[in-house]
């Protein structure tokens, strides 16, 4: 194999020392005359300089981190395809972490990719506030996928939240309450559970049940904008994250309420939840309850019957943040908003 040209060998060739040749591949100052003579022996040789030395002396990986909650939620999959694929096209390697939903965990793979001189993160947050400072003070350049940080309190979250969504509809200012000023690229949440609810009232179901989990804030206040006052909170259900609290919750709320009629499930573990408590529980979808799930995935056609959806671009999220994070040197960019959509298949039925 032909050996590769070093920085040594295009300063041996352009009859000057190896500072001036670093100098000049990096722009700095040097002499019109030794410039182009450096310039033009780099092109002769072919030399393409170690982007490892060269972030080593910078103090800086040249890559990017990317944490996400659950490596095995089918979202998040194609989340980490976009990054990955934008990443790839702009050859920087990326370093991909699972939180598993944990604050405490996220904290200290944000301190391992600290300490790893790594300057640049996508992340679906699982902690507040308060667990993204230190990243941030650090100089550390983030963005948020999917969601946001949560709240300190269950309060705040709500009011937070629909301050969040008027904001990224453009109506009003972020909420002064959240102290962190960290471009995000999210879905529309707002419209996307507001078209579902009004497609289940049309079809004329009263009671319908929202199945939520950890950094669905957003799609809860969304769902309680569009039901209206009063919001019968007996209808709005929590789990923890964990594929068996989802079942647990779905499976409660269809005991506890015999009475609904339709379930909007806020991702697709909760969606594959309510789908098995259904069965388990002799429940026929759609004759005996309606259901919406947020996420277009897969298996969700070959359910039966396959499943209606609130379609969201996952690949494209994570392209977006991927280039936020790569233009933002010296300036914050925008947050991003992308668009989604209400894919109507065969779980939903009208009110009998």
């Amino acid at each position: 194999m032909e050996k590769r040209a070093t920085i040594k060998d295009v300063a041996e060739a352009a009859g000057v020392g190896v500072a001036t040749v670093s100098r000049v591949l990096s722009g700095g100052s040097a002499s019109p005359a030794t410039r182009e003579r450096v310039l033009a022996v780099a092109a002769q040789l072919d030399y393409r300089p170690s982007a490892l030395g060269r972030n080593l002396r910078q103090r800086r990986t040249g890559g990017m981190g990317l944490l996400v909650p659950d490596l095995t939620d089918t979202f998040y999959g194609q989340l980490a395809e976009g990054v990955l694929a934008c990443a790839r096209s702009a050859g920087e390697p990326v370093v991909l972490g699972s939180t598993g939903g944990d604050p405490e965990q996220e904290a200290d793979l944000i301190g391992m990719l600290l300490e790893q001189s790594v300057d640049r993160l996508i992340a679906v947050p699982s902690g507040d506030a308060e667990t993204w400072a230190p990243a941030i003070r650090a100089g550390m350049t983030v963005v948020f996928a999917d969601r946001l940080p949560v709240q300190p309190s269950h309060d705040d979250a709500g009011a937070a939240a629909i301050a969040d969504l008027m904001a990224l509809d453009g109506l009003s200012p972020a909420p002064k309450a959240r102290p962190l000023d960290v471009p995000a690229v999210v879905a529309d949440d707002r419209a996307g559970i507001r078209t579902a609810v009004r497609y289940l009232r049309g079809l004329g179901h009263k009671r319908i049940a929202f199945l939520g989990g950890p950094g669905h804030d957003r799609r809860v206040a969304a769902f309680r904008e569009a039901v209206g006052s009063p919001v019968d909170e007996e209808l709005v259900v929590f789990g923890t994250g964990s594929r068996d609290s989802a079942y647990a919750a779905a499976s409660g709320l269809f005991q506890s309420r015999p009475d609904l009629s339709a379930v909007v499930a806020g991702g697709n573990v909760l969606g594959e939840a309510a789908v098995l408590a259904a069965r388990e529980l002799d429940l026929r979808v759609p004759r005996d309850v309606s259901l919406v799930m947020y996420d277009d995935v897969p298996w969700a056609e070959l359910c039966s019957p396959p499943l209606t959806v609130i379609a969201q671009p996952g690949r494209d999220m994570g392209y977006r943040a991927a280039e936020l994070v790569l233009r933002a040197v010296g300036r914050r960019p925008r947050s991003v908003v992308l668009p989604t959509e209400l894919i109507i298949r065969g779980s939903c039925g009208p009110h009998r």
